[in-house]
């Protein structure tokens, strides 16, 4: 019997509604709003340190180290993400990722021709410009 009463009670209660509207202030919220140029967010870079290291990315790039174009695009990706957004790194930004896109194109291309075509593809020349033999070509392999 005690039972049934306890349960009619905690039925019959009136809980108190909490606030569920979005008028309050939500830090989630705030956080998502804050544009950042980094993925490291707060803890990144200023805008002014990150025009200048977009930039030496970017040109560094150039310099036979086309991989930076990738490290540049992944540690601006909220840049690169978002059109509207810091306009004086995104032109870097860009500009990194189609160079990376590029670059990454030619090398897969190189690699997929001298892998998938071979000796088949280049015929007689293959002995030529292949690297493996190199060492035997010049005698470098009896020293061991």
């Amino acid at each position: 019997m005690e039972s049934s009463q306890n349960s009619t009670e905690t039925v019959g209660r009136v809980l108190p509604v909490t606030n569920t509207n979005n008028r309050g202030y939500n830090p989630i919220a705030s956080q998502r709003q804050q544009q950042w140029p980094t993925i490291d967010g707060p803890l990144g870079l200023s805008v002014d340190d990150s025009v200048s290291y977009a930039r030496r990315f970017f040109k560094f790039g150039f310099l036979l180290l086309p991989f930076l174009w990738g490290v540049n695009c992944f540690y601006f990706w909220p840049v690169l993400r978002n059109s509207s957004s810091f306009p004086q790194i995104r032109r870097y930004v860009v500009g990194s990722a189609i160079g990376f896109f590029v670059f990454t194109t030619l090398l897969s291309s190189w690699a997929l021709t001298f892998s998938i075509g071979g000796p088949k593809l280049f015929g007689s020349v293959w002995d030529e410009i292949v690297m493996y033999n190199v060492a035997e070509k010049y005698g470098l392999t009896g020293w061991m």
